[in-house]
């Protein structure tokens, strides 16, 4: 699994948040997805790896802008996690 972490520009409320969130969950296939407008940002859980530029380009069509893509390895926390350890 993969978590994407994206800085986006533009975002000033709850509204804001839902429509990125719908946009991605519309072109992409993915896990989850969750923004935050008062920290500018989007998280994305997913499989398999998304092209930048694809993403960039969903978000952007939007209006509102990606400053930033850092992907990172993804292992879910919680409690029964700790059994799950390979």
């Amino acid at each position: 699994m993969l978590k994407i972490k994206m800085k986006v520009d533009g975002m000033m409320c709850g509204m804001c948040e839902s429509h990125i969130n719908d946009t991605i969950r519309r072109v992409f296939s993915v896990k989850k997805v969750t923004s935050s407008h008062t920290k500018g940002e989007t998280i994305v859980i997913t499989e398999e790896d998304i092209e930048e530029e694809k993403l960039k380009a969903a978000i952007n069509d939007t209006g509102y802008t990606v400053v930033e893509i850092e992907k990172l390895p993804y292992e879910k926390k919680g409690f029964f996690s700790i059994f799950c350890r390979k």
